[in-house]
């Protein structure tokens, strides 16, 4: 954990230097997106292909909000079904499809937000909610263990039937602590909408160190606690694997404030690749009339503008992720998968080269050799939890 959080952070600071060209704090030149910034340090051809890991990743994020999602709307349900009918109780009903559906319905509407810098509102309640579920997570994790009197678990973890076994699930514990820190993806955006001075590399500088800081001490907090609470038998999300049954009002809170942090999550990470299409299709079919803003007056609502673009394309990407979410509903699975194949490309190989083109480092100065280690870092670690993620998707679908 704290080997990807060094890494989150090291590539966050290559890539707010890499927002203002020629110079890191004065520009004059801005390159407010992770596509753009490469198309303009790297060329063309590249940008494609990160285009691709971009857009996979953005696809990719949203198929795990809107799992969880529905893994947390499940778990208010079982919740309150177990408080009335015993811990005991047959509580299992899989609606998680429905909620889904539910989930998709509500992004097809917040989708229509028009960019990040209509977002801020949503951005707050996001974050206040994360807060609130990380600290009642920790806390719950912890009474567990003052209520156990031991802590349970063990330093080799859960026992397997081989040592190959222990290796795979290695392998996709990496794939999920890589999916755990998608940051580098949507930093740039996020950059282009703060104010100078000071300038924005140095402002998003120190908050992305800070915010890298606070998620790792939560997430090592609620892992920590968690297996020391249950052990072998700890779930793969404490908050809806029901190693918790009581308060069920503190669950059904906590869950609510999951769904509410995903909500705006998701449009987080769907708004770039909106911004992406819709400027590929505004470059390419300028005078397309299907772009092009509409009044609409309903009744008993004011009057409001409708761009009918923007319409269906984020309604059918809405619609793509929630059907791909509906095949694929195995979550540690997915994360893994999704955060292993991306990691390193997003992550470490493009920062690195913008850095080394931005900066002017000569090849085989120590700069250059300690980025390139870096970056071969990542490499191995993408590789080792992309495989281990394929093998337990392959498990998890056949099973």
């Amino acid at each position: 954990m704290l080997v990807f959080a060094g890494i989150t952070v090291v590539s966050s600071i290559l890539l707010c230097d890499c927002y203002m060209s020629p110079d890191s704090d004065f520009g004059p030149l801005r390159h407010p997106s992770y596509t753009e910034a490469v198309n303009f340090y790297l060329g063309k051809r590249k940008e494609r292909i990160c285009k691709f890991f971009v857009l996979q990743g953005l696809v990719g994020a949203g198929v795990a909000y809107t799992i969880t999602t529905s893994k947390s709307i499940s778990a208010i349900q079982k919740a309150n079904c177990y408080h009335r009918k015993g811990h005991n109780a047959n509580c299992s009903h899989d609606n998680s499809k429905h909620y889904m559906l539910l989930f998709g319905a509500v992004q097809i509407v917040m989708s229509q937000i028009p960019d990040f810098h209509n977002m801020t509102w949503l951005s707050i309640i996001a974050a206040v909610m994360s807060f609130s579920y990380a600290f009642i997570g920790l806390g719950l994790g912890l009474a567990k263990v003052i209520e156990n009197g031991k802590v349970l678990g063990s330093m080799t973890g859960i026992p397997t039937a081989s040592k190959t076994d222990k290796i795979w699930l290695i392998c996709q514990a990496l794939g999920d602590i890589a999916f755990a820190y998608p940051y580098s993806v949507i930093l740039l955006e996020i950059q282009d909408t703060l104010k100078s001075p000071p300038s924005e590399s140095v402002t998003m500088k120190k908050s992305s160190i800070a915010s890298i800081m606070i998620t790792t001490f939560f997430y090592l907090c609620c892992g920590c606690f968690g297996y020391a609470a249950f052990g072998d038998q700890t779930p793969g999300n404490l908050l809806t694997g029901f190693g918790f049954y009581e308060p069920y009002w503190l669950l059904d809170f906590a869950n609510a404030c999951i769904i509410l942090h995903l909500v705006g999550g998701y449009q987080v990470y769907s708004q770039p690749a909106f911004a992406m299409v819709e400027q590929w299709f505004n470059s390419n079919y300028p005078n397309s009339q299907f772009d092009r803003n509409f009044e609409v007056k309903l009744p008993m609502l004011p009057r409001f503008e409708v761009n009918m673009f923007r319409l269906w394309f984020r309604s059918a990407y809405v619609l793509s992720i929630t059907g791909i979410s509906m095949l694929f509903p195995y979550f540690n699975q997915v994360l893994g998968l999704l955060g292993g194949s991306s990691f390193w490309v997003i992550g470490a190989y493009f920062p690195v080269e913008m850095f080394i083109k931005h900066k002017k480092i000569g090849v085989w100065t120590r700069t250059w050799i300690l980025l390139w280690i870096f970056s071969i870092i990542c490499l191995v670690l993408s590789v080792a939890s992309f495989i281990g993620s394929v093998q337990g998707f392959i498990n998890a679908r056949l099973r």
